[in-house]
């Protein structure tokens, strides 16, 4: 019984990963070709295909053990799409467009799934697995939202952080980036990123998607 239900939730949970990890790494390449530089596209980057995003730690490892271990926040990542900065029309400006294109997808993709729960509810469709995927969507995309928006590289906020300080400071930050994503993984291990960050900012965002499906919510 335990089995069936393991395999129930990681099926439950998969489909909404992988479509918020690779639609934020298709988005980040869709945007740095919008600004001049394709990079990603000339590579295959700028894809709905999973298998050309899918990193088996950040992907696979790192979402089955927060499940597993019941942890609050889910989070992951996948390989990072290349960007050659230098090649956008105006890097400093351009950079900062660039890395919200992907917590920018996780957004519309938590209100999308928010909608279709909304919707599901509303016609009282009662199927606990595309309820328990629509619940999953939200959580997913709203968790990789907040962790990709911390400002520390390799991290989209910490991309956006560097383009919007002084050189020096930027170069300062820049050099963390080695060491950026253990940091992180330390910090949201030890609970300290949960409590401080990801808590209050995905409450922020949780609030602004009902507040943005609030008149669809008054129609059902």
């Amino acid at each position: 019984m335990i089995t069936d239900y393991s395999i129930q939730a990681v099926a439950i949970n998969a489909i909404p990963l992988i479509f918020a990890i690779t639609i934020h790494e298709a988005a980040h390449g869709y945007a740095a070709r919008m600004f001049g530089d394709n990079t990603a596209y000339a590579l295959g980057r700028v894809s709905l295909n999973p298998a050309k995003h899918i990193d088996p730690v950040g992907t696979i490892l790192i979402p089955l053990v927060l499940l597993l271990t019941g942890s609050p926040f889910l989070v992951g990542y996948a390989k990072p799409v290349p960007v050659n900065f230098g090649r956008l029309r105006n890097p400093r400006i351009d950079s900062v467009w660039v890395a919200l294109a992907g917590p920018g997808s996780n957004f519309f993709q938590a209100l999308i799934w928010l909608i279709l729960l909304i919707v599901l509810v509303g016609l009282g469709v009662d199927e606990k697995f595309l309820l328990s995927m629509s619940q999953a969507g939200i959580s997913w995309n709203l968790g990789l939202l907040v962790f990709n928006l911390f400002p520390l590289p390799p991290l989209d906020g910490g991309r956006i952080l560097a383009s919007l300080l002084p050189a020096r400071q930027s170069i300062a930050l820049g050099k963390l980036e080695p060491w950026g994503f253990f940091i992180v993984l330390g910090l949201v291990f030890t609970g300290i990123i949960g409590h401080l960050w990801m808590e209050p900012l995905m409450g922020f965002f949780q609030w602004l998607i009902i507040l943005l499906t609030s008149p669809l919510r008054l129609i059902f």
